[in-house]
Parts: C-alpha cells; sequence; structure tokens
C-alpha cells in the first residue's frame, strides 16, 4: 500500500511540489488519514473531517517547506479537524439544550410550542392574497429588494412595496400586535 514518496533529485530542502506531486500525496496517505479520523469522530463525522483536511492540506501544500514528514504533518492537520469537530458539536448541543429549555418554558407558561406557533403564523401567511403572499415571502424568506420583488412578479418597486406593506398590516391585525 506505500507509494512511492521518493523526492525528485535537486537541493536540500526542494519545494514539496516539485517533490511529492499532491496526487501521490493524497493516495499514500488517505487510508491512514480516514481510519484516524473514524477512531476520532466516528463513521458519520468522519466524511466531514476527511474532507476538510485534505481541502486544508490542499491549500498549505504549496508553501510547504519540508517534505520529510507528509505523514505527521497530514494526521496533524487531521487532529485539528477533529478538534474543530467536537466544538461545533458542543456549540451545537448547548444551543439544542437552551432551545429545549425555552420550550418547556413555554409550555409550563401555557403558551404554544414555538413550532406551533410558527406554523400559524405561517398558515396565515398562506391565506393572504396571492400578491400580497409572494411578496412578502420574497422579501423576508428571499431577502430581496423590492426592485427585484418587482422583477420577479412584474410589477413595479412601489407596488411591490404596497403589497408587502399591506401584508404585514393584515397579519398583525389578525395577530394582535
Amino acid at each position: 500500500m506505500a507509494a512511492d514518496l521518493t523526492p525528485a533529485a535537486g537541493p536540500a530542502f526542494p519545494h514539496v511540489m516539485e517533490a511529492v506531486p499532491f496526487p501521490r500525496f493524497y493516495a499514500a496517505h488517505r487510508a491512514a488519514v480516514y481510519r484516524f479520523l473514524v477512531a476520532a469522530v466516528g463513521a458519520q463525522g468522519a466524511e466531514d473531517c476527511f474532507q476538510e483536511t485534505f481541502l486544508a492540506a490542499l491549500r498549505g501544500y504549496p508553501r510547504l517547506r519540508d517534505h520529510r514528514n507528509l505523514r505527521g504533518w497530514i494526521l496533524t492537520i487531521a487532529a485539528r479537524k477533529v478538534v474543530d469537530h467536537h466544538r461545533r458539536r458542543s456549540r451545537l448541543h448547548r444551543q439544542m439544550e437552551a432551545e429545549e429549555r425555552t420550550a418547556r418554558a413555554r409550555l409550563a407558561a401555557g403558551a404554544p410550542p414555538a413550532e406551533l406557533a410558527d406554523e400559524a403564523l405561517w398558515a396565515r401567511v398562506r391565506a393572504l392574497p396571492p400578491r400580497q403572499r409572494t411578496a412578502l415571502t420574497l422579501r423576508v424568506v428571499g431577502d430581496l429588494s423590492y426592485a427585484a420583488i418587482a422583477a420577479a412578479t412584474g410589477t413595479s418597486s412601489a407596488a411591490a412595496r404596497q403589497n408587502v406593506h399591506l401584508a404585514l398590516r393584515r397579519l398583525r391585525q389578525e395577530i394582535g400586535e
């Protein structure tokens, strides 16, 4: 399985791209990196970490000065991607816990879950007249300018602005805000 990674003849520290082309480097180390990542983050997380590792390696490879320990270099990058992976998961876990606490507090206070409140709001949006519904959705969900809404709906910017205004006014009246 070991690929020939003998550097080309040249100065004592030739540029790595001259010494070992990246495709050969990748072929020689991909299995070891993948095994390491599966052991560190599991099969699901390994896929993303593997891609991130070799993208980072590809970016840094042209600047690499010493090619004597490429395996150590790529495994160091992989280890850093593992740390990043665990940090992301930790942040996501804390965020989900906070959202769960908020949902429990809403239920304890007698308020409907946020998902139901959102669904009720979107049901009201779907009940708007077609032009108002389209303009509001393009503005809020699509984050489009009034000129872009006008182009998408075949109206003027003033008409797009008016449709969004009327839709918001109607929703505010229905919700009671």
